[in-house]
């Protein structure tokens, strides 16, 4: 492993932060497992190589914060809700000048990171890239490589095929969060901002790539993408839907977590994401298949701080300092492609 990259892991104990060791490990980093509970801090670093460190952190004690991540050249933030977190530990980074990645689906706390962090990360010269996952980050870097060299697009259309949704307990709290934030209204992405709205998503049909091919899905099924892509694409509206099987798996309060399926502790869950943007009469398509959207997520956010820890940036990007989304920090179709074999991407 190498020292000289070195990686805390705030919630290294959580379901995605187990996923973020193991992907750091096995890319040769170093990771310094962080978390509130030294109990299961303990537990993790005994099943994991000899000469990890495990370090309490609290994200009420600057203090503790600042200790977690002495020595280390980044750091990926996994625990939740991102609303708690993700302020006091991107203080933290900017304090150490270290990059900063999370894998943050909440809609506000992804915007709140984007909004008020910019100047700060620019001022300390280091990077801040919230919403690296699943929800967040595959969406932008996808419609930032369909979009290519066209200006704006008029439209921007996500659409989520999941075999189905277990949500982890993490993902059930941000949600419960996300929803007290906003009353319990839904947000929508259109005429160029976030609106809120209430009553029942509208039902619709999404013809997916196959073998998906044609689904029910819930529409305005909206995600932290609809932050991320318009961030730094000019993009009025974006339309959003799931697969209504993932929707009433993920509404139901009796679906179990996710259970592992291999030796790698992914779930037997796999995943299409149908990415298509319009400007004028031209339409192009990005697409995304792969397994396990929480697994994906660790691999996003790893790929991220690799790319950062290396300066490789996106073309005509000045440095890597400020807050940005993935499709504003990096390559699209350069980060998309170097993860061949545990996603799929295309381009049609």
């Amino acid at each position: 492993m190498d020292a000289g990259r070195t990686v805390t892991v705030f919630g290294a104990y959580g379901h995605t932060g187990r996923f973020v060791v193991a992907e750091l490990l096995e890319r040769g980093l170093t990771p310094i497992l962080v978390g509130r509970d030294p109990g299961r801090l303990g537990a993790l670093l005994v099943t994991l190589p000899m000469g990890l460190e495990a370090r309490p952190a609290f994200v009420e004690d600057a203090d503790s914060l600042d200790a977690a991540l002495y020595g280390a050249t980044a750091v990926i933030n996994c625990a939740g809700p991102f609303a708690d977190t993700a302020a006091p530990v991107i203080e933290a980074a900017l304090r150490a000048r270290i990059p900063y990645v999370d894998i943050a689906a909440e809609i506000e706390a992804v915007a709140g990171t984007l909004a008020h962090f910019d100047a700060r990360a620019r001022e300390a010269g280091t990077a801040v890239v919230p919403g690296m996952a699943f929800h967040g980050g595959l969406g932008d870097l996808l419609a930032t490589a369909a979009l290519a060299e066209l200006p704006s697009a008029d439209e921007v259309f996500l659409a989520y095929a999941l075999s189905s949704w277990h949500p982890t307990p993490g993902t059930r709290a941000s949600g419960r969060v996300s929803r007290q934030r906003r009353g319990d209204r839904r947000p929508v992405y259109t005429d160029g901002r976030l609106e809120l709205r209430t009553g029942q998503a509208p039902a619709g049909r999404w013809r997916f790539p196959e073998p998906v091919g044609e689904r029910d899905v819930l529409e305005e099924f909206t995600t932290a993408d609809s932050v991320t892509i318009p961030h730094h694409l000019t993009a009025p509206v974006i339309h959003t839907c799931m697969t209504v099987e993932a929707v009433r798996d993920l509404a139901a309060p009796d679906t179990p977590p996710p259970t592992p399926a291999d030796a790698s502790g992914r779930s037997a869950q796999t995943f299409l994401v149908d990415v298509v943007v319009r400007s004028g009469t031209e339409r192009r398509r990005a697409v995304a298949r792969g397994r396990d959207i929480y697994a994906t997520s660790a691999l996003l956010a790893v790929e991220a701080v690799v790319r950062l820890l290396g300066g490789r940036i996106r073309d005509g990007r000045a440095h890597a300092a400020g807050a940005a989304s993935a499709g504003e920090m990096f390559d699209a179709v350069g980060f998309l492609r170097s993860l061949s074999g545990r996603l799929s991407f295309s381009l049609v």
